[in-house]
C-alpha cells in the first residue's frame, strides 16, 4: 500500500510538493487570522491579480489548500499525482497539473472580468478570493483516467464527475465548481499525450 503514496526518490515532484502544502496548511491553521487572510488575498487568482501579476499569483495560488489539510483534494492530490507520476514522470505530471490549474483558472475568471466590464457583475467580483490546488488535482484525475483499464476508468470518471456535478447543482460556489469540471475535461483532453508518455516511460523502465 505504501506504493500508493509519494516518496522522495520514486515520485519527487509529488513528494516535495506535498511537503510544501503541508507547511502552508500548518501556517493557515496556526498563524494569526489576519496574516492568513492577507496571505490568501495576495495569492488569490482574481481578475485584479491576474491582470497585474499573472505568473506570480498563479504560482502562489497553487501553494495553498482551500479548506485546509482536511480537504478531500489533499487525499486526491497524494493518490492521483503519485499514480500519475509513477507512469509519466515528474516533469510531465507537473505539466498536467499546471495546465489544469492555469487554464481552468482563466476559463472561470476571464468571464467574470468581461461580466464586470459590461455591467452584469459588481466591481467587487474583480477581487473574488480564489486559490488552491483543486483545479490541478481535477485535471490530474482526468489525465490518470486515460491510463487505466476501461473497468477502472469508467467508475473513476463517473464517481468523480458525479461529485463535481453534485457540488455544481448545490450552487454553493458555482464558479469554482465549473472550474473543477473544466479542469477534469482538460485532463481528459491530455489522453493522447499521457498515453504516449506512459508508453515511453514503460519502455525506458524495461531496459
Amino acid at each position: 500500500p505504501w506504493h500508493l503514496l509519494p516518496t522522495p526518490t520514486g515520485t519527487p515532484f509529488t513528494f516535495f510538493y506535498a511537503v510544501v502544502l503541508a507547511l502552508t496548511s500548518y501556517v493557515a491553521a496556526h498563524a494569526d487570522t489576519a496574516l492568513v487572510r492577507a496571505l490568501h488575498e495576495n495569492s488569490s487568482t482574481d481578475v485584479t491579480h491576474l491582470l497585474s501579476a499573472p505568473v506570480p499569483v498563479l504560482a502562489a495560488s497553487a501553494l495553498w489548500v482551500a479548506g485546509g489539510i482536511a480537504s478531500p483534494f489533499v487525499l486526491g492530490f497524494l493518490l492521483v499525482l503519485t499514480a500519475l507520476e509513477r507512469r509519466i514522470g515528474g516533469v510531465r505530471t507537473a505539466g498536467v497539473f499546471l495546465l489544469g490549474h492555469v487554464l481552468a483558472t482563466l476559463a472561470t475568471e476571464v468571464p467574470v472580468g468581461l461580466a464586470v466590464l459590461v455591467g452584469h457583475l459588481p466591481d467587487s467580483s474583480l477581487h473574488r478570493l480564489d486559490y488552491g490546488i483543486s483545479f490541478g488535482v481535477a485535471a490530474s484525475v482526468g489525465a490518470l483516467a486515460g491510463l487505466l483499464t476501461p473497468w477502472l476508468r469508467g467508475p473513476l470518471l463517473a464517481v468523480f464527475g458525479g461529485l463535481l456535478l453534485r457540488d455544481l447543482l448545490a450552487l454553493t460556489d458555482p464558479l469554482s465548481d465549473w472550474g473543477h469540471l473544466i479542469a477534469l475535461a482538460i485532463g481528459v483532453g491530455t489522453w493522447p499525450w499521457v498515453r504516449r508518455w506512459a508508453a515511453t516511460e514503460a519502455v525506458r523502465a524495461s531496459r
